[in-house]
């Protein structure tokens, strides 16, 4: 026991070296870490490269001005950002090449005109997939007017869209451009205004999504294609809700311009029901672009009538 003695008080005595804190975010081919997104995000530039987020809730935004970059949470659904925007739009917002969206949850934005957004897409094709858009005025916004492909797939949208903050109403999702849109395998509930999907795009595919509105409030139509667009809707899940501000209908077709031909969209294998108290008698797809459109079998509950022309 004498002889450990000197070694223990040695041991006792040395410097412990405290293991260095990792980065939040860390640009995954060179290991290069950032105190902050945006800092990670400049480093960018105009090449390409995956930014990966670590767990964490995150008051901070960042502004995508260039290259391709992939935003991606190193666990999905721990990566929260919230509340914080750039440009009084949005705590993404993306205007380089094209951009990624992978894992990251977004809640709680609000600005002043009613479109707090969790993404702001302005430029360049934008992938979204297994995030969260939660408690905010939108979850994603924008487009622009090129051959914008945009995708968003595996995403949950709650308590999200307006008409009573600002002059115009926002939505769940919100998108225009001259490309196309598609959205799959998502989940859209307890809206808290406007309409779950609204969209200004010639081609669009909504398939396998499930639209609950069943705690929606002064919520608008499921989905609304203003101007008209061709493509796909199949395999949806429709419960319209009993707090709707307009329940007249649950699909809406070129109610505001017919830019867009919507001869041969097809709108077919959905179900759709009303919750218990709904309001019954509204439309399933009410049609104001008298383009034949492709409706097949819909599986409709009671109180929901197939088709009408406007």
């Amino acid at each position: 026991m004498r002889r450990l003695l000197p070694l223990l008080a040695i041991a006792l005595s040395a410097p412990v070296l405290a293991e260095q804190p990792r980065a939040p975010f860390v640009i995954e081919a060179t290991g290069e870490g950032f105190a902050t997104l945006d800092a990670a995000v400049q480093s960018v530039r105009m090449g390409t490269a995956t930014i990966l987020i670590a767990p964490g809730v995150y008051h901070e935004c960042t502004v995508q001005a260039g290259g391709h970059i992939t935003f991606k949470a190193v666990q999905a659904g721990t990566a929260i950002f919230e509340r914080t925007v750039c440009e009084d739009k949005a705590a993404f917002v993306l205007r380089g090449n094209g951009s990624v969206v992978d894992g990251i949850v977004f809640r709680g934005f609000s600005v002043s005109d009613g479109n707090g957004a969790g993404i702001r897409a302005e430029m360049g094709d934008l992938v979204v997939r297994n995030a969260m858009f939660l408690d905010s005025q939108e979850g994603i916004l924008g487009g622009e007017p090129t051959n914008q492909r945009i995708t968003i797939d595996r995403s949950t949208f709650s308590g999200l869209g307006q008409c009573d903050q600002a002059v115009n109403c926002s939505h769940s999702i919100y998108l225009g451009n001259k490309g196309s849109v598609t959205i799959t395998n998502s989940r859209f509930e307890r809206g808290t205004g406007g309409h779950y999907v609204k969209l200004r795009v010639p081609n669009v595919t909504i398939a396998n999504n499930s639209f609950d509105d069943t705690a929606g409030r002064r919520t608008n139509y499921m989905i609304d294609l203003s101007e008209g667009g061709t493509g796909v809707i199949q395999g949806n899940t429709f419960v319209q809700g009993r707090g709707k501000e307009n329940g007249g209908a649950l699909i809406v077709i070129a109610a505001e311009a017919k830019t867009y031909g919507s001869a041969g969209l097809r709108i077919e294998s959905n179900d759709a029901r009303l919750a218990p108290g709904a309001a019954g008698n509204p439309a399933f797809v009410a049609d104001y672009s008298h383009d034949r459109l492709a409706i097949g079998a819909n599986r409709l509950g009671p109180g929901v009538r197939a088709f009408e022309t406007r």
